[in-house]
């Protein structure tokens, strides 16, 4: 009897547990796209960009020379002096190529650095505003699937407030 009845209260206490949770939703990459920040963070990072780019061109420029001397000089060339001039072309593509890979990743690397301080900015206003509204969990909608969002509990609204970023007009 004891067991049914302690049974019994840990069932009614678990649905209240469960009855005081309130979930929310939160647009992150649509407040990302409009805070403002975020238009600085893309021009640094293509300042960034155009600079490894120019960079590239260099060894682009000087492979496509030394690829031009050889195929201009092939002919004069003895066996040794060709094998080496191989060599050191197939060393300059290689070289281009781990330079291109290295690129992607320090362009990676940069714009995740220079965008570490707006999701930490997102993250804050987004934990101020649950609390504050009695959230106890919040969802990211960007790339999760729900079958239903009740729209009531999306915060992306009040987060945007939160920041200072004034909603944009739908337009018809």
């Amino acid at each position: 009897m004891k067991l049914k009845i302690i049974g019994i209260c840990a069932v009614l206490l678990s649905t209240i547990s469960v009855a005081q949770s309130k979930v929310g939703t939160v647009d992150s990459e649509y407040i990302m796209n409009l805070m403002p920040e975020t238009t600085i963070v893309l021009e640094r990072s293509q300042s960034y960009g155009a600079k490894l780019d120019s960079s590239f061109s260099i060894k682009v420029e000087e492979y496509k020379t030394k690829v031009e001397t050889f195929k201009k000089n092939e002919d004069t060339l003895g066996p040794l002096t060709k094998q080496a001039e191989i060599k050191e072309i197939t060393e300059m593509e290689n070289d281009i190529k781990k330079y291109q890979e290295n690129g992607n990743k320090l362009m990676q690397l940069k714009r995740e650095e220079l965008m570490r301080p707006l999701y930490k900015k997102l993250s804050d206003a987004i934990a101020l505003v649950a609390k504050n509204a009695g959230y106890t969990q919040i969802l990211t909608i960007t790339g999760n699937e729900f079958a239903y969002i009740d729209n009531d509990f999306d915060i992306t609204e009040l987060v945007l407030k939160n920041l200072g970023i004034e909603i944009p007009k739908a337009t018809e």
